[in-house]
């Protein structure tokens, strides 16, 4: 079966959330998503990719089309390494599962200056969280720590090698014209940050 979903003027997460309910009613072998918007591309093509489809986008004058084929196992496309890709089932099974959710560029009240180094000094911390660390999400302000320029992106860099998920919201990214900047990690929607929620043990908000 072959299919079409028009997301254009949707706001995330509903372009994912509209996907995800049209596959779950239709089995379809090729999709076509047509999105507005670069983290809407970014996002539906990850998803697709997380239900074994093959994926490529391209350009639909000012939008863009996603397009899914389901292929074989031994058919499946080989990660674009280009791309943060996303570190799934790494912690051991039953090792307890912490998500960060750090939604701003200051830690605590008072003096944005020592906001801003106290912040700074917990994200070079986290590592101290050992394996119970799983997921370290990023939206509003916050995204900038993942954006070019940071001086956050290297210790990111090394959660992601120990196995840490790092992501960051792709409106809140998008929002503030770094879409194209990020340098670790990866873009995310609510729809993933809910689910990683309610997979988590515990979740720390910052």
């Amino acid at each position: 079966m072959i299919g079409e979903i028009d997301c254009r003027g949707m706001n995330c997460p509903a372009p994912v959330l509209h996907v995800r309910d049209t596959l779950e009613k239709e089995a379809l072998i090729d999709v076509t998503v047509i999105v507005d918007n670069e983290a809407a591309r970014q996002n539906v093509s990850r998803f697709l990719e997380h239900q074994n489809y093959l994926v490529r986008s391209e350009t639909f004058g000012d939008d863009f089309k996603v397009v899914g084929t389901k292929g074989d196992v031994g058919q499946q496309q080989a990660p674009d390494l280009s791309s943060p890709v996303p570190v799934i089932n790494v912690r051991e099974t039953g090792v307890k599962k912490i998500m960060v959710l750090v939604t701003t560029v200051h830690m605590g009240h008072g003096d944005d200056g020592l906001g801003d180094m106290l912040m700074f000094n917990f994200l070079k911390t986290l590592k101290e969280m050992g394996p119970e660390l799983w997921r370290v999400v990023f939206v509003n302000g916050g995204v900038s720590f993942t954006a070019e320029g940071s001086e956050a992106v290297p210790i990111l860099q090394e959660l992601v090698r120990t196995g840490v998920q790092v992501s960051a919201c792709g409106a809140c990214l998008a929002y503030l014209h770094i879409l194209d900047k990020i340098r670790v990690g990866e873009v995310t929607n609510m729809l993933d940050i809910v689910t990683g929620m309610k997979d988590a043990d515990t979740v720390v908000t910052i």
